[in-house]
């Protein structure tokens, strides 16, 4: 692999200009195609083969008059104080607001409370259920607009109103103060990391343009394939943060070969071989990791996936082809102004390149750090070990859920609406159940209405059920609807037990009169997706790690190394469950972060965040452990091949563990709460895996290992390929002249075990 990498480095350092007139031209058509296509529609969350999306499909079929997941509005009208919405004055205004709506665009059906029973046992609440013949994306603006006009016009007339339901939900659109706050940080952390501006921008620019061309291939297929603004967002987030870190990598690569010496062609050829590599093998992990995510079964996560994937796919292509051709751009600009001025002292008096002099007798900081870990690999072990174990337990109390109205500002008036409604009719008001009753495999009407009356007094009769409403017969009168309200909100523990009690109570009218009862509503369906996910948690995390145990075995040709990074890959994971579980179920630092309500943990982050974590910690086990085994392989100590690969690549992965933080956190200002769990998340994964397992637990189990960290079985070292991440094929291929080895490191003492 590092002998092919090496040849696209050069060639693409040699066609720099092809190279770069494709991909502008790729990111005009990109660009283009997304500004000429319809704009995508944000789809309902489905979970096929569960009970709850059964029913879905089954009131489609049988009313097919009606969109069974179609938009809902709930307009809640409160009397001012001392009032009722009963008087004749209130009742008149709310009458005149649901008139104005009643007939227009799009609106299948405007109730009226004072005939539909829906005002509080104290009169001061009201509200009015609003049908739509579409779907919440489907809305127009006008249909909208005359929402708020009739809210408006209440308003007027002395009432409180706020809307709640489906009818005002908007895509979350990205490019918000935060986001840009991440990528200036990023791009402070990339200069002071490089120590020049145009290797700065460079890294920025490469990146930028990797994610503008994936945002716009999203947008522009946002409609033949059903990706959601969610999907984009991600291919943002993921895009834009391992595009810079992959460029710098590439980049800090480059500037090594070319201050030891190398030519700029040469060196990028070299950068991309053995970083490139590495980027590669990165890239690979992340996006088999994303893509694995289809086999949960949930259609949006799938798509979530497949979009984080290919923007991830992408950021490696670029990084391969684009990097190396601003490389032949930028020639030795790239580096830092004392090497640059060192390089064109020699040139101008005839001499050869040669190394640039480093300052002896100061070690960076990645060193000094390196060899305090090498006296003390126990201390250090524990410490971090414990530590971790410690931010995980909250873990333990992870319960998943799906935000609703509950979740968001107070600001905003689906939130008030679900205030209101709490208030005058009880939480679990904002969770009913929706109980499906079909007897087609009966005949007749009565046996419609008989097994129907049963199921109602079946439901009535389950404990933790407020009411339970009139059913509704189908136009075939095979299929009946009601509606359960629960008297718990509804994403408590006590609401999920109730949909467990009442599918356990209907089993027996079922087996009784042969109909089928399914319980669904979007509360079921929110429960049924949660225990969907909670299922799936396990068997993914095993493929994960087992995959990850398979491709390091493969990559470093080590048994020990593999298991270690697994093991830090799970440590890592469950600190950052245990910051999701103590900011978003227990509240921690949630006004700090704008998080106004508590709860369950929204169910897809758990296997999103595993997906995506896993894959960025093998970038960093890659990069680090790829010159530890560089310098293992030309006979270095352990103790040296720790520190080599210390003073090579800490540095600029601590960089770039800053630099994808503060992406990450960039989007926890999103008003969404899937973008901001998914920021906090991530964050707090990178932050635990860069800096206390990779760059704290990965020396000090090494060092305690000694050479037996790089031990493998000779029957597998005869088995598995050699990809050569290393580069060695390199070393063979490229004249000695060419490169100029590393200054030995003296021996250091390791734990109890010396090189």
């Amino acid at each position: 692999m590092a002998t092919f990498l090496y040849r696209i480095g050069r060639w693409a350092f040699r066609r720099r200009r092809l190279v770069g007139g494709l991909w502008l031209g790729a990111l005009v058509l990109a660009l283009a195609a997304a500004a000429m296509a319809p704009a995508g529609e944000e789809e309902d969350l489905s979970m096929p083969g569960t009970e709850s999306q059964k029913a879905f499909d089954l009131l489609d079929e049988r009313f097919p008059e009606s969109n069974s997941q179609g938009a809902e509005a709930r307009l809640v009208f409160q009397a001012p104080d001392g009032q009722r919405v009963t008087a004749r004055e209130n009742k008149a205004a709310v009458q005149d607001t649901l008139g104005s709506l009643d007939g227009g665009d799009q609106v299948e059906s405007v109730a009226d409370p004072y005939e539909s029973g829906a005002v509080s046992e104290d009169g001061t609440i009201a509200y009015s259920t609003i049908t739509y013949t579409e779907g919440a994306v489907d809305l127009t603006e006008s249909t909208k607009s005359a929402l708020e006009d009739a809210a408006n016009q209440a308003r007027d007339a002395g009432l409180t109103v706020e809307i709640g339901g489906s009818a005002l939900d908007a895509e979350e659109e990205p490019g918000g103060t935060t986001e840009l706050i991440g990528v200036a940080v990023a791009a402070v952390v990339l200069v002071l990391a490089l120590g020049s501006l145009v290797a700065a921008g460079l890294s920025l620019l490469t990146a930028l343009l990797g994610v503008a061309i994936a945002f716009g291939l999203v947008s522009a297929l946002a409609v033949p394939l059903g990706l959601t603004s969610t999907v984009a967002i991600l291919a943002l987030m993921l895009g834009l943060a391992v595009g810079i870190d992959y460029a710098l990598f590439i980049t800090s690569r480059f500037r090594d070969e070319c201050a030891q010496g190398s030519e700029p062609e040469e060196a990028a050829g070299r950068a991309v071989g053995t970083a490139g590599s590495a980027v590669v093998f990165a890239g690979a992990t992340v996006f088999i990791a994303l893509v694995g995510l289809g086999v949960v079964g949930i259609p949006e996560l799938t798509k979530m996936g497949m979009g984080g994937a290919g923007a991830v796919a992408l950021a490696v292509l670029v990084a391969l082809t684009l990097v190396p051709a601003l490389f032949g751009l930028f020639g030795r600009r790239i580096l830092p102004r004392a090497h640059r001025k060192a390089s064109s002292d020699r040139r101008s008096g005839g001499e050869r390149p040669h190394p640039v002099p480093t300052a002896a007798g100061r070690p960076g900081l990645s060193t000094r750090w390196a060899r305090f870990v090498l006296r003390r690999p126990v201390a250090v072990l524990m410490i971090a070990g414990l530590g971790l174990g410690a931010v995980a337990l909250p873990a333990l109390s992870l319960e998943l859920g799906l935000p609703g109205d509950e979740s968001k500002s107070v600001e905003t008036t689906q939130r008030r609406a679900y205030d209101l409604l709490s208030d005058g009719f009880g939480p679990g008001f904002n969770g009913p159940l929706t109980v499906v009753v079909d007897t087609s495999a009966s005949s007749g009407d009565a046996d419609t209405r008989s097994t129907t009356n049963q199921v109602v007094k079946t439901v009535r009769g389950v404990d933790g059920v407020a009411s339970v409403g009139d059913p509704v017969l189908s136009r075939t009168k095979d299929t009946a609807i009601l509606t359960a309200v629960p008297r718990t909100a509804p994403n408590s523990g006590e609401t999920k037990d109730l949909v467990h009690a009442i599918r356990g109570a209907v089993s027996g009218v079922e087996a009784d009169t042969g109909a089928a009862v399914l319980v669904t509503g979007t509360t079921a369906m929110n429960i049924d997706i949660s225990e969907a996910m909670s299922d799936a948690l396990i068997p993914y995390l095993t493929v994960v790690i087992g995959l990850a145990v398979l491709l390091l075995l493969v990559v470093f040709r080590s048994v020990l190394v593999p298991v270690k990074a697994a093991l830090g890959f799970l440590l890592s994971v469950g600190a950052a469950f245990g910051v999701l579980v103590a900011v978003f179920q227990w509240g921690w630092a949630a006004d700090l972060l704008g998080i106004e309500q508590t709860g369950p943990v929204m169910s897809l982050m758990p296997i999103l965040i595993i997906g995506i974590v896993f894959g960025l910690a093998m970038d960093y086990e890659v990069f680090l452990l790829t010159r530890m085994r560089e310098a293992h392989v030309h006979g270095a100590s352990p103790g040296e091949a720790i520190v080599s690969g210390f003073r090579h690549s800490g540095r600029v992965v601590a960089a770039a563990a800053i630099i994808m933080i503060s992406v990450f956190a960039g989007f926890v200002g999103m008003s969404s709460p899937t973008i901001q769990t998914m920021g906090v998340g991530l964050a707090a994964a990178v932050l635990f895996d860069a800096f206390v397992v990779r760059m704290a637990i990965v020396p000090a189990v090494l060092a305690l290992l000694g050479h037996r960290a790089w031990w493998l079985p000779r029957i597998l070292d005869r088995v598995l390929p050699n990809v050569d991440i290393e580069g060695e094929a390199l070393t063979r291929r490229v004249p000695a002249s060419a490169t100029v080895p590393d200054t030995a490191v003296p021996p250091l003492p390791v734990g109890r075990h010396r090189g």
